[in-house]
């Protein structure tokens, strides 16, 4: 996988689920993916390869000719994606603070005691 110097345009929710695709298993082919995906979003193999023209455009996975059909491989690692959105999400709900985020979500009962204690431990981590 060659990942690209800069992250691609903003990649939505649907497309998001076919590089989750790609991300487990490339390259694939568009019906490969759409077997991954299809039946659990309720798509068409045609909805698949209109998500895999928008992401090839933005750059964000690349279509290797192979016969009649083409081959899926992501152009952007996981790590460096989840990096950049998890950075654009507390800048722009929690004003680039991660400590509100966590106040928000300890506020909604959305942590477990089995998230608390991993949070525990990386800041013991970050803290050595």
């Amino acid at each position: 996988m060659a990942d690209v110097s800069e992250q691609p345009d903003r990649i939505s929710d649907a497309e998001h689920a076919v590089m989750e695709a790609l991300w487990q298993r490339a390259p694939l082919t568009a019906s490969e993916v759409c077997d991954k995906v299809c039946d659990h979003r309720g798509w068409s193999l045609a909805t698949v390869k209109t998500l895999l023209s928008r992401l090839v455009t933005k750059q964000a996975v690349s279509a290797e000719p192979d016969g009649k059909r083409f081959l899926y491989s992501p152009r952007i690692a996981r790590e460096s994606y989840v990096g950049t959105e998890s950075r654009r999400l507390v800048d722009r709900l929690f004003g680039g603070r991660a400590a509100p985020l966590f106040a928000h979500l300890a506020d909604a009962d959305a942590l477990t005691q089995a998230d608390i204690a991993e949070i525990e431990a990386l800041l013991q981590e970050l803290k050595s």
